[in-house]
């Protein structure tokens, strides 16, 4: 029997109706960077959703390279980002913030997630010591909705966050690089406008939610970075084709596909959550995304690698914490087939 792939949420291609449109395209002239007609399109539904009619939209290809180049066009040279010690800038993007010349200024998560206090608290002491003027200075907040951990920044959380960052002169931006499984989550209260009006920026993730690649970044203000796209060509970010991503958010957009495409992944994933209970597997974290994280002997972990990918997460002793990740495209006969294999 063919092998199971539960590793992550970008293994397929991409949603059909993304592949459909693609191929209306044959024999098409469009022009370069975005300036075409169906970028414009997609960039004014974004903007629609988002309820920030003013705001600008930008087009790139993949998170860590949207999390490099946001980060280092919004911060000066001096400055560094607040975020979470579970953090993807923190963790595996292999020190391409700090590459950039900004130092990722870490913060003790649970779950995944930071606090309003705790960044107050990090500001303040940045101010009050006399030798701040020889220290790297805050100046943004970064943190993912949902987090590496698949929990959710509940609206009141994402408000008391945004208001310490505007007491602070912190600039908030929002990784939302598994955003479409946040949206549609069953206990989630945060809409794409809320994202929008309590942030300076974020980014609406394609690749891992049904696009074959694309990332699109939303200003709330225009003008928030003065010649962002002159920057990005700066750091070869700039896609000559740029309607290749411009398309595919211009179709997610499209009658509620982005959300549905959401929907599939986070009911497949609570499937798999009732019958890992009901087997009596432990889950390290308990949320309402597509990501399932189990503790497993390390002998139970290599009998369910011949049968099934999962994704390696953490060690914990003699035991091994693996992550299950659902997607947009998984279907009910892959999930029957991982829980009966469970």
């Amino acid at each position: 029997m063919e092998k199971l792939y539960f590793a992550s949420d970008y293994m397929e291609t991409a949603a059909p109706e993304i592949i459909e449109e693609l191929g209306k395209l044959q024999g098409r002239k469009l022009t370069g960077y975005g300036s075409d007609v169906i970028s414009a399109s997609a960039r004014d539904k974004i903007r629609a959703a988002a309820g920030v009619p003013e705001g600008e939209v930008y087009f790139l290809v993949g998170g860590t390279q949207t999390n490099a180049v946001v980060i280092d066009t919004m911060l000066r040279p001096y400055e560094g980002v607040i975020a979470a010690d579970t953090g993807h800038v923190s963790v595996h993007e292999a020190g391409a913030i700090e590459y950039g010349g900004h130092k990722v200024l870490e913060i003790p998560s649970v779950e995944g997630k930071i606090r309003a206090e705790q960044i107050g608290k990090l500001a303040e002491a940045y101010w009050n010591d006399e030798n701040h003027e020889h220290m790297v200075m805050p100046g943004m907040v970064y943190i993912s909705q949902p987090t590496e951990y698949g929990t959710l920044y509940s609206l009141s959380e994402l408000e008391s966050i945004s208001a310490v960052c505007r007491k602070w002169k912190l600039a908030l931006y929002i990784d939302g690089a598994r955003l479409a499984y946040g949206l549609s989550a069953e206990d989630n209260d945060a809409t794409l406008a809320d994202l929008a009006r309590l942030t300076d920026v974020f980014y609406i993730g394609g690749t891992k939610c049904g696009a074959l690649l694309g990332e699109a970044v939303v200003f709330s203000k225009k003008g928030r970075v003065p010649h962002f796209f002159t920057m990005v060509k700066q750091h070869g970010a700039l896609l000559a084709k740029g309607w290749a991503a411009g398309l595919q958010f211009d179709t997610l957009f499209t009658g509620g596909l982005y959300e549905k495409l959401g929907r599939n992944g986070d009911e497949k994933a609570d499937r798999i959550r009732r019958a890992l209970d009901e087997k009596g597997y432990v889950q390290e974290i308990r949320n309402r995304t597509n990501q399932i994280f189990i503790t497993l002997t390390g002998e139970k972990a290599r009998e369910l690698s011949e049968k099934v990918e999962l994704g390696f997460w953490e060690n914990k002793g003699d035991q091994v914490v693996m992550r299950i990740a659902t997607s947009w495209a998984t279907t009910d006969e892959e999930t029957d087939r991982l829980i009966e294999l469970l």
